[in-house]
């Protein structure tokens, strides 16, 4: 079999950030940029962000063309790998060494699933020499007066278990929306945010992209959390909010694949969280504060605290294949649905999880292989954002125990997993007591969060 990306670096030698441009519209603001990759193709994404509560006069003073510059230097990602040019070559902007550095090591560990996938067997410092033609510029970071939050929600159960953590600040709070998802807006809307107060973001993909993926140009997952950060920080500049509050969990640390750095959740992790605030202090204005709300809890966690929140257990989604269709639906045969199921599983099961899924997963024996990687008994953790060995098992054990003190018959995986697997010790619920200390949570924030899990566990 021929290796494509050897073929294809060989072929095409040079990737080309040419140029970006902001346009001010009346309802919205306009991103757009410039790739190329000659021979072969251009590109020509668009970031629309819809223009509310904008407390800049003008957006295309230098401070904001400096961030747009740098969210094109994530963007351009998902253009490159299709051929993967050994140079990429910057026109339109400044970048030092400790910025040359820092993005070529978040494309290496970001397209960590897609190297692994594709087979792409290469050190860091030899995927891409990043040359800079543009001429270093000073930028007047702005002095700005911020509050309240920018709360990045995606219709999942993580993103609606931040909203209400932080309900009592509500009202200086803005949700932030990537794309038109209707868990998304629906979640914002229940958590008690009007339309002014939910800004809307559309991402343009260049059809030329799509057009090589389907002609079997090399492709995979990109960490579209990295575009989020630089994006939400460009936004909350914008809107003058004080917070971008994520809602990545302590297991988006664990790695996919074992014995390698290879996690489908890096720009999730504590370390690009570091990195990228390591970024903001030498770059930006610290004004903005980067971190997650939920970095210091697990997925069990999480669940639990979901769990409670029954106003959202019918509109929330998380299926990657099901928010391909109109309306957005649980799949139910996918690794992060069968993994959602489970870790709510010892708090809903199993007449309130059916009513959300439609049906017992438990008992789809076709999920057999994925429910065995989930559990760690298989060659590699699903590439989806998904728990850890730990908490999985602990959340197995947990209803399986249940079950069997009501004396309620085990369904098809549960048996499965009592015949073949040891049962963990529930008995002093320590998954559910965890608190991580690395995290980068405002000490006001971080009490409330300490305080809802007391609240919960006790």
């Amino acid at each position: 079999m021929e290796n494509k990306f050897l073929l294809y670096r060989e072929q095409y030698k040079e990737f080309i950030y040419k140029s970006y441009e902001i346009k001010e519209n009346q309802d919205s603001i306009e991103i757009k940029y410039e790739f190329e990759i000659p021979q072969l193709a251009k590109f020509e994404p668009k970031i629309i962000i819809q223009k509310k509560n904008i407390k800049f006069k003008s957006v295309n003073n230098s401070y904001v063309k400096y961030l747009a510059f740098n969210l094109g230097m994530v963007e351009l990602i998902s253009y490159w790998k299709c051929v993967c040019p050994k140079t990429v070559i910057v026109k339109c902007g400044y970048l030092d060494e400790y910025q040359k550095n820092w993005f070529k090591k978040l494309y290496y560990y970001g397209l960590g699933e897609y190297r692994y996938i594709n087979n792409i067997d290469i050190a860091e410092d030899e995927m891409m020499d990043i040359i800079v033609e543009a001429k270093k510029e000073e930028i007047k970071i702005p002095d700005i007066k911020t509050n309240g939050a920018i709360i990045p929600v995606g219709g999942g159960k993580d993103s609606t278990v931040t909203l209400e953590l932080l309900k009592k600040y509500k009202n200086d709070n803005y949700c932030l929306i990537i794309g038109s998802k209707e868990p998304s807006m629906k979640c914002a809307e229940i958590a008690g945010y009007e339309n002014n107060k939910i800004i809307e973001v559309s991402r343009i993909i260049d059809e030329n992209i799509k057009k090589l993926n389907n002609e079997g140009y090399l492709n995979g997952h990109t960490p579209f959390s990295a575009m989020l950060a630089f994006l939400s920080y460009l936004i909350a500049t914008l809107t003058e909010k004080k917070y971008i509050a994520l809602s990545n969990e302590s297991s988006a640390n664990e790695s996919n694949i074992e014995g390698e750095n290879i996690n489908h959740q890096y720009s999730k992790s504590y370390e690009f969280e570091q990195d990228f605030n390591e970024y903001v202090k030498k770059y930006f204005s610290e004004e903005v504060k980067y971190f997650s709300m939920l970095r210091p809890i697990n997925e069990l966690q999480i669940a639990m605290l979901f769990s409670r929140i029954e106003q959202y257990h019918k509109i929330f989604k998380s299926c990657n294949v099901g928010s391909k269709q109109l309306p957005w639906v649980w799949c139910c045969n996918c690794p992060k649905c069968l993994f959602v199921y489970c870790i709510l599983s010892p708090f809903l099961y199993k007449e309130k999880l059916v009513n959300i899924f439609g049906e017992d997963m438990f008992e789809n024996k076709d999920l057999l292989n994925t429910f065995i990687e989930l559990c760690g008994y298989g060659k590699n953790k699903p590439f989806e954002c998904v728990g850890t060995y730990e908490e999985i098992n602990f959340a197995l054990s947990k209803t399986i125990i249940k079950l069997e003190k009501e004396n309620k018959e085990l369904p098809y995986m549960l048996k499965y997993y009592k015949e073949n697997y040891k049962l963990v010790d529930v008995s002093n619920n320590n998954l559910l007591k965890q608190y991580n200390i690395e995290n980068n949570l405002p000490k006001e924030f971080e009490n409330v969060l300490q305080n809802k899990i007391k609240e919960e566990v006790c």
